[in-house]
Parts: C-alpha cells; structure tokens; sequence
C-alpha cells in the first residue's frame, strides 16, 4: 500500500488501462508537480501528422488526475473523479511526443484546482488546461 499520493501514483499510473492503451509514461513526480509523456504514434493523429485534440485533453486528464493526488495525504477511500476539465489548444501538435506538466494551484480538503501546460519534446507550447480534481 502507498504511503502518500505521490507514490500511490507511481504505483497507479502504470497500471491504469486506459493510461496503458494511450502509451502514457510518467517524466516526473514531485509533491508539486506532475509530468506525463504520451509518445508519438499514427494512431493518435486526426489528420496527417496533427495528434488528434482529444489525445491531448486525455494527456491533460491524466496528468491533472497525477497533479491533484501527488503530495496528498491519503484519504480514507481511494477513489478521485475529474470534477471540471477546461482545455485551450493553443497550436497544432505534429508527430512528436507530448508532455503534460501539471500543478497545483490550490488544495481543499478534498477538491484540489490544478492547472497543466501541454507542450511537445521539444518544448512548443500547444495546449493549456485549468481543472478540478476531487480526491476521496
């Protein structure tokens, strides 16, 4: 059993199926931050080469659910819902891997206000996501 939210989600993330089947790695997790990459592959584009905007809301998704649980103590159940997910695509992403790096921006008891920049590996910003996170 994990000890803290953020070791839950090391444990978590790598099991999770629909993280599985999307290809979604872990870059980094701090009690402050969370980084996920969804690597590059045709099957994510919507047309040619442009990664389809619902990839990258679902790598927003994650990494908002990563962001809200990472430095967390945990609570009595474990269980955690998005509560509200507002996404800005900035820019096209062309086949290259994406990076979601998502923060806190204010914890309640049990909603917690996260926000996460979506850029490519080599740093392009291309989409920005304000969410709510509710935990337990």
């Amino acid at each position: 059993m994990a000890s803290g939210g953020t070791e839950l989600m090391r444990l978590f993330v790598p099991q999770s199926p629909f993280v599985r089947l999307l290809g979604v790695r872990i870059e980094e997790l701090t009690d402050d931050e969370a980084a996920l990459r969804l690597p590059w592959r045709p099957e994510l584009a919507t047309v040619e080469d442009m990664v389809h905007g619902g990839a990258i809301a679902a790598l927003a998704d994650m990494t908002v659910m990563a962001a809200a649980w990472c430095g967390r103590e945990l609570p009595g159940e474990l269980r955690g819902v998005t509560a509200s997910l507002a996404m800005e695509f900035l820019q096209p992403a062309r086949a290259e891997d994406l990076i979601g790096r998502g923060r806190p921006l204010r914890r309640g008891a049990t909603l917690t206000a996260c926000e996460v920049d979506i850029v490519t590996a080599s740093g392009t910003h291309v989409a920005k996501a304000l969410a709510n996170y509710k935990v337990g």
